[in-house]
């Protein structure tokens, strides 16, 4: 062991109940301050709902909302990546630029996924 303080990490269930706090605060604040979040949020909500209606196999309804949830996951991780690119500097570089359009671009896949996976198992 070096002279460095020796960092103690939670282990057990106190790790899991900070990790579900830090969760739970990260997807409080996209809920409040990420307008695209809490359109497809509102959207998740709405088909998830039609979704569990149909009467479909409970597989297929389950794969429905799992790719709702994959939309959000997306966003989650694009918000993220303009969090910390913002927080790096807000002056333009254009690598900068392009690591907000990727991630960006992976919303749009997810909804792409997502758009498919209805189309399969709703009207296919």
């Amino acid at each position: 062991m070096n002279n460095a303080k020796t960092v103690l990490k939670r282990q057990g269930l106190m790790r899991l109940i900070f990790t579900l706090r830090h969760t739970f605060n990260g997807l409080k604040w996209m809920t409040r301050f990420e307008a695209a979040f809490q359109q497809e949020l509102a959207l998740f909500l709405l088909l998830g709902a039609f979704a569990w209606m149909q009467e479909i196999a409970t597989s297929n309804k389950l794969l429905l909302i799992a790719s709702l949830l994959f939309i959000l996951f997306a966003e989650l991780v694009n918000t993220a990546v303009e969090v910390v690119v913002d927080r790096i500097g807000t002056e333009h570089h254009e690598l900068s630029g392009l690591a907000k359009d990727i991630a960006s671009a992976s919303v749009f896949i997810a909804m792409l996924i997502s758009t498919l996976i209805w189309w399969a198992i709703l009207w296919a």
